[in-house]
């Protein structure tokens, strides 16, 4: 997959493709549905598969001090777009020069003179543009006027759960409930990143685990989960079953949360590969033990839990 920051400077290669627009934090099903319509519209032309994206999100942008709020970072997104047959991804450099520009001016020198774009297609609530002041029409009718092809796509809805969208799926793992939020995703909600160094307190215990950052992420509820672990790269590669720690760890005392993954049947050194942590089940929320014993029985019990769980899936 070609990756493209700068709208100004495009190589004739990355122009041209069919793409669909907008933040694609979880690339989740309303976003797989954008996507399928930009592919389907590149078979019939030709054109190469293309997302348009922002990177930093706009959010962070223009509140850099707010809670984390992203499903994923940048590298992830990237990674699961890849998956799903993106041929170019224009990662778009976010400040304040592209902030600054109108609707017809973001339609006329980003996607027809930037980028090239032969169609591009948004979700119904699709908003851009200086203050977002352009809606999805403004984008259809400036592509007439321009020429490229604008698709408007509905939003999807999923009977028992409402309309798919971060902000709900957000909700769902604020609230432990992984299975709503996998619905809305198409997939598992996944934590990727680069196993850092811990204090080797569970290995001390008997449960050695691999640690990962959730800084920027939007924080799960802290608690134990039943996990599946994808090792990316190095001779560990694969998938394995795991149960695993997001929070604070009150039993230490640690104020800043981690995400801890036990890998079941593993044995080998992970520091500085990178993981992809899929969030299964909610099992329990984190607790303070009366000792070490105490804990290391629960963990036990968390793992046979989580076995039983994955046995299923």
């Amino acid at each position: 997959m070609q990756i493209v920051r700068d709208y100004q400077f495009v190589p004739e290669s990355a122009k041209g493709a069919s793409a669909a627009i907008g933040n694609f934090d979880g690339v989740h099903l309303g976003h797989q549905a954008v996507l399928d319509i930009a592919r389907r519209k590149a078979g019939e032309s030709g054109a190469p598969l293309g997302v348009i994206t922002f990177e930093p999100h706009p959010r962070e942008y223009f509140a850099p001090d707010a809670p984390p709020f992203r499903l994923m970072n940048a590298r992830a997104r990237a990674h699961r777009l890849e998956t799903l047959g993106v041929e170019i991804l224009h990662e778009l450099n976010f400040n304040a020069a592209l902030s600054a520009l109108c609707p017809r001016e973001f339609a006329q020198d980003v996607l027809k003179r930037g980028l090239g774009l032969s169609h591009a297609v948004v979700g119904a609530d699709f908003r851009f543009g200086r203050g977002r002041t352009g809606s999805a029409e403004d984008l259809a009718a400036f592509g007439r006027e321009m020429g490229f092809g604008v698709t408007i796509t509905d939003l999807v809805e999923i009977p028992g759960i409402g309309e798919v969208s971060s902000t709900a799926i957000r909700a769902a793992l604020s609230e432990g409930r992984p299975r709503d939020a996998a619905r809305m995703l198409g997939h598992w909600h996944r934590i990727e990143g680069r196993v850092i160094g811990g204090d080797q307190r569970g290995r001390q215990l008997g449960f050695p685990t691999a640690n990962m950052s959730i800084d920027g992420l939007h924080p799960p509820r802290f608690g134990i989960y039943a996990v599946k672990v994808a090792v990316l790269e190095g001779p560990h590669r694969g998938e394995y079953g795991g149960a695993a720690s997001i929070g604070i760890r009150p039993m230490f005392e640690d104020d800043h949360p981690n995400l801890e993954s036990h890998l079941f049947d593993f044995s080998g050194d992970l520091y500085g590969t990178p993981l992809s942590v899929a969030l299964i089940e909610y099992l329990r929320p984190e607790a303070k033990f009366e000792s070490l014993d105490a804990l290391s029985r629960q963990i036990e019990a968390d793992c046979r839990q989580a076995r039983e769980i994955l046995s299923d899936v």
